[in-house]
């Protein structure tokens, strides 16, 4: 089954075996202008995904012909498409097994609008430093240069230990996703005997209190509780 809206605006795929949810994504796609196509099992989804090269996939888990967690691999053998997974569930594992898999972000059934909407528009604009020449990041009151690798925070230059670096420059280069604890702690610590969740959390709270304007309330070193961080991108 699929559609495909009129709208100029970017496409977005859905693979989503239950009509009442495809009916929800449609009206709240279009609704925003975005194009859209419908699959209703893994299979189709992939073929889709191979014909029309959709600018999003907001995809399902649970599926009657294969698991999302496939669907998601084998996406990932051939193109960088920006994953949303949506599913029911909602366990700890679930979310760090999809991120693993190559999946961007984790949405969890019932969400709301505003919410998917604000995923998605993140997923959109990835490309962030990873997928640009451009040397300097921006966020808010943060200026990154990573070819100096000069950190500044309202025009001041703040100073950060190598591990602190490492840490900020990984979640830049993965803004707007959600980063396991798992994948951290082998980019930052390269798999380092001994390295530890503990040590994410002890690094990210001095981060936080170099960076953020309330290290107790921040506003984009977010923590995803049980899988890892997130740069959020939304100022």
């Amino acid at each position: 089954m699929s559609s495909a809206g009129s709208s100029p605006g970017p496409l977005i795929l859905l693979v989503e075996d239950e009509p009442q949810m495809r009916r929800f994504l449609r009206v709240s796609l279009e609704g925003s202008g975005y194009r859209y196509l419908e699959a209703a099992s893994g299979q189709e989804g992939l073929s889709l995904a191979t014909q029309h090269r959709p600018d999003a996939i907001l995809l399902d888990l649970g599926l009657p012909d294969m698991d999302g967690l496939e669907v998601v691999a084998r996406l990932r053998e051939w193109c960088a498409t920006p994953v949303i997974v949506i599913s029911a569930r909602g366990q700890e594992s679930d979310k760090v097994d999809a991120l693993d898999a190559g999946a961007d972000d984790y949405l969890t059934k019932p969400f709301g609008t505003r919410e998917l909407l604000a995923r998605i528009r993140v997923a959109l604009r990835h490309g962030g430093p990873e997928a640009t020449a451009e040397p300097v990041f921006t966020l808010g009151r943060w200026r990154v240069d990573l070819a100096k690798r000069q950190v500044l925070v309202d025009g001041q230059e703040v100073h950060l230990t190598p591990l602190e670096y490492s840490l900020f420059t990984t979640l830049i280069r993965h803004a707007g996703k959600v980063v396991t604890q798992r994948q951290l702690l082998k980019e930052v610590w390269g798999g380092a005997v001994g390295a530890q969740p503990l040590y994410l959390r002890v690094y990210m709270t001095q981060l936080r209190h170099k960076l953020e304007e309330e290290p107790s309330k921040p506003r984009y070193l977010k923590t995803e509780p049980g899988v890892g961080y997130r740069l959020y991108l939304e100022d």
